[in-house]
């Protein structure tokens, strides 16, 4: 992934000068070449992508400390792979403990592991106390003063809450 150096210069500059340190850092984590090159890629690319990637929008610390900058997006990246491989880990658990004929086929068995991590990546941008009156709400079907004793707010919050989690749900499907 080679940034054009005449549409973005300081990208280019910050991939050739630390992309084969990042690399190195993520393989030390991961323990695995192949993952580790995927997300030093994934990192360039969402920096690049990022609307704050102009040099007029960019932070000074991300100049200045380029190897903090990389680590905090790609730590974030790493997070989200564990947290999918968790999901899915989970996800062929329960697949297993199903008899042959209630197991879903192949084909489905990806569609809804792919739904799972669109669910999940929804929910990941929520708050702990919203997420959880959401997923309560949405599994467990309980009333909005039921999750307001068990969380130890008020009605008024959960509502506000779960408007919050709707929302959030409506704009990402959108």
């Amino acid at each position: 992934m080679a940034a054009d150096p005449a549409l973005h210069p300081h990208i280019h500059t910050l991939y050739s000068d630390h992309h084969g340190w990042l690399q190195g850092w993520l393989r030390r984590k991961l323990g695995n070449a192949f993952d580790a090159a995927d997300l030093a890629q994934d990192t360039f690319l969402r920096i690049l992508t990022a609307p704050d990637h102009t040099p007029e929008k960019q932070c000074d610390w991300q100049l200045r400390e380029p190897r903090a900058y990389l680590t905090v997006v790609a730590k974030r990246l790493l997070a989200n792979l564990y947290r999918r491989r968790s999901l899915e880990q989970a996800y062929l658990d329960a697949l297993s403990a199903l008899p042959d004929p209630l197991a879903p086929s192949p084909e489905q068995q990806a569609i809804i592991l792919e739904t799972l991590q669109e669910i999940d990546a929804m929910l990941d941008g929520l708050a702990p106390p919203v997420r959880q009156a959401f997923l309560m709400a949405q599994l467990e079907g309980l009333g909005y003063a039921e999750i307001a004793a068990k969380l130890g707010v008020s009605e008024r919050t959960i509502k506000r809450y779960m408007a919050e989690a709707m929302a959030r749900c409506i704009l990402l499907v959108a």
